[in-house]
Order: structure tokens, then sequence, then C-alpha cells
């Protein structure tokens, strides 16, 4: 996959089937998701919908499949954060380190500076010493490339 092949678009309640089928197996096989079952489409696409009243929500797509999808929420709820939101990104299973979650990232970076948002945050689980099967530093080390810090535990 190159990049060009790629489209970065606004997703839709419509695409609530297909980003849950990338979703799904995070909420499974990690717990990285804080959930602890997979939601149903209807809860789904109603997050989707409910994210695009009032910040991005990108579905990455490559041959008409969907492979990836990123989306900005409030980061807390008093007034002094209007600036500031929670990121959040999900690739694929068999389609991470290609390069997706950085175009998506990209994505809405542009799109929340537009919007007038000073600060992204990601609020990433890792592991306390190990990583396993279920928490990796993977998270960590993405939003670090990125040019994140930590700034807390």
């Amino acid at each position: 996959m190159t990049g060009r092949d790629m489209r970065i678009r606004t997703a839709s309640p419509r695409d609530g089937a297909a980003l849950l089928k990338i979703y799904g197996p995070y909420v499974e096989r990690t717990a990285i998701t804080f959930e602890y079952r997979v939601p149903s489409v209807e809860e789904f696409s109603g997050r989707i919908e409910r994210t695009l009243k009032q910040y991005p929500y990108f579905a990455a797509e490559f041959e008409g499949e969907l492979v990836g999808y990123a989306y900005a929420g409030p980061f807390h709820e008093r007034e002094a954060y209007d600036w500031a939101v929670e990121t959040s990104i999900y690739v694929a299973w068999d389609q991470r380190k290609m390069g997706i979650g950085r175009r998506l990232h990209d994505a809405l970076e542009t799109a929340l500076r537009e919007q007038g948002i000073l600060n992204m945050n990601a609020c990433v689980a890792c592991p306390c010493g190990e990583a396993d099967e279920y928490l990796t530093w993977s998270s960590l080390e993405f939003h670090r490339r990125l040019g994140y810090r930590l700034v807390g535990e």
C-alpha cells in the first residue's frame, strides 16, 4: 500500500459496522480500549454521529475497504478545556505498522488546527513492566514518534 492508494475521508454513521470490525479485536485482544464488551453496531454508529456534531472523525479507505479510523473528543468537560481534545486512532489488526495511523493522525491534526484546537492529548494504556499479549508499548512509541511526550501516568 502506498500513501497515494489510501484515501482519508470523513466517516459517517453508515461506516459503523465496518469500523466496528476494526475496533472489535482491540476490545477482545487487548486492554487498551477500557471496554469489556464489543459494542453493538447501533451503539458504535451512534458514537460516530455524536462525535461528528463537534469534532472530526476520519476513516482510512484502501481499495474500497476501511482500514483504520481516528477521531477526537472532549478532553474534559469544563470550559477551560474547550481548546483541548483527546484523540483515538485504530488501524485494522492486519494493517498495523504500514503508515495508516500516521496518515490518520495528520488529517486529524490538520482538521483540529483549523477548528482552533490548541492541544491534542492521547490517553494511552501501557504496561507497568514487561509487555504481554494484552498490553504493549506500541501506542506510547507511536505517539512519541509523533512528538507527544508523557505528562502523567
